[in-house]
């Protein structure tokens, strides 16, 4: 889990051109109020998710519960893995 973790960090990071290093970010930091991840952003992280992990992100998982830490995006990676 903490390998998938830093790889969804990295992602978010090179994705949203963010200028921290994805260690910087925390498991359970919500992303949109901290890093100003909106509607936009999130679609980004979606496409992102399915290229980097190779899950199908259906209509359902666009939720601002999904995406609001690197903790609930990871729970959704591994039940799609």
């Amino acid at each position: 889990m903490e390998e998938l973790k830093h790889r969804i960090k990295q992602m978010i990071v090179e994705r949203l051109f963010l200028q921290v290093e994805p260690s910087d970010i925390g498991d359970d930091e919500p992303l949109m109020e901290t890093y100003g991840v909106d509607s936009v952003a999130l679609f980004e992280l979606a496409v992102g998710l399915e290229d980097e992990f190779g899950v199908s992100m259906e209509d359902r998982d666009f939720s601002v519960d999904v995406f609001r830490s690197v903790n609930t995006i990871a729970k959704v990676v591994e039940a799609k893995s």
